[in-house]
């Protein structure tokens, strides 16, 4: 005679494991539900979040099937953070196309694809000013490009090439020419504050920071200043680029 507890927990198990496969099964339906369109290398372009929505992914291709396998950052941890973007993938998912990007912080810590739509085109100043105070220390040499030495306008020129993929002209006075002006009352961190003995002679440059300092480098390397040191003459303030 079988005891009726016995038979209750053959059909528990079996009923449980029924439902676990069913799940299962159904997850992996899920993830593979996504159709790779195409994959490539992108020229690097930087971004910020557009909100604090979204994260990134890891996600893995076999064939044409996208699988969504792990969740790796949340946007709403990053909020002072540039992301790199260096490739890109169209998928299709129930008969829509979607794009990602795959990104990488600044800091090279943080990386994995996400949703072109949750983020939007730019820089934060926080990347260029931190990038800016990495290469504190460094020793001046005329002509410097970084990163073992710079002269002003090659650390200002290394800076933003490296926090923001932005590529600004070699000299001083070709970057006070080339961009948009700004009044003192209207500065801020990552703006480029110039120095010489005109507007047309322009002859060093410094990166904004707060508290009317800058980073430059000048004779004694690569320090903090203040913007207003009596050894230097402004004539103006100009701004690369929009910082969120």
């Amino acid at each position: 005679m079988v005891h009726r507890g016995r038979i209750s927990k053959w059909l528990l198990m079996t009923l449980g494991f029924a439902i676990c496969l069913l799940f299962t099964t159904s997850i992996q339906a899920q993830a593979a539900d996504s159709t790779l369109v195409s994959q490539s290398n992108m020229t690097a372009k930087t971004y910020v979040r557009k909100s604090t929505k979204g994260a990134t992914y890891n996600l893995s291709v076999s064939g044409s099937s996208v699988v969504f396998s792990k969740k790796t950052h949340s946007l709403t941890n990053y909020p002072n953070t540039t992301w790199e973007a260096t490739k890109k993938m169209s998928l299709k998912r129930s008969g829509v196309t979607y794009l990602y990007y795959y990104v990488t912080n600044k800091g090279n810590t943080a990386h994995g694809w996400i949703w072109h739509g949750y983020l939007k085109a730019g820089a934060t100043a926080a990347t260029v000013i931190g990038t800016a105070k990495k290469e504190l220390g460094k020793p001046y040499s005329w002509g410097g490009n970084g990163p073992s030495s710079f002269d002003c306008s090659g650390l200002t020129t290394y800076v933003y090439k490296n926090a923001a993929d932005k590529t600004l002209p070699r000299t001083a006075q070709a970057q006070y020419n080339q961009y948009a002006h700004v009044s003192s009352s209207k500065i801020k961190d990552g703006d480029l504050a110039f120095f010489g003995s005109s507007k047309s002679n322009v002859s060093h440059v410094g990166i904004v920071v707060s508290n009317g300092k800058m980073i430059d480098a000048q004779n004694y390397g690569v320090i903090t200043e203040a913007i207003s040191a009596p050894w230097w003459h402004l004539e103006g303030y100009a701004r690369p680029m929009t910082l969120s």
